[in-house]
């Protein structure tokens, strides 16, 4: 099976990123450009990460679909030709920022959660934050699934 996919997006509470990047127009966008799957991006950040759990629900596994009552409005402004399923992933850029031999080094991993709870603050969020801190490794104590699909070094 054949699909056209976007998985690395940032929602609009990033940086340099368009105030238009709500999952509802993402929605729209992916039918007019023929997108079947888009990762959310941003899913660590508390905001974002409570409207995703507000607008989204499961559709197949580790795949997510806009609530009807949001897809609404949305598909009046997509014409019949266009209109096709559109499928969320939960998505995360991580970047890590140090210094090696007196040059700046940055690696962005891409992180891909099957799931709501794997996603959560409880888990990898919370992971996360302790590792910045120094706490601990992101993956102690971490029993869920998430996989780092692509990582890009500048």
């Amino acid at each position: 099976m054949e699909f056209i996919a976007d998985l690395h997006i940032h929602s609009y509470l990033s940086r340099a990123t368009s105030k238009q990047m709500n999952l509802e127009n993402l929605y729209k966008w992916a039918q007019l450009k023929g997108i079947s799957v888009l990762g959310t991006g941003d899913f660590t950040h508390p905001v974002w990460f409570s409207e995703i759990e507000k607008k989204l629900e499961p559709a197949e596994p580790g795949l997510f679909k806009l609530k009807k009552k949001y897809r609404i409005e949305m598909d009046k402004e997509v014409p019949e030709l266009c209109k096709n399923p559109v499928r969320f992933m939960l998505s995360v850029e991580i970047s890590n920022i140090y210094k090696k031999n007196d040059k700046v080094r940055k690696v962005h991993s891409l992180i891909y959660s099957p799931d709501l709870a794997s996603a959560g603050f409880e888990t990898l969020s919370t992971g996360l934050d302790r590792m910045r801190t120094g706490q601990t490794s992101v993956t102690e104590g971490y029993d869920g699934e998430f996989g780092i699909i692509d990582v890009v070094n500048n």
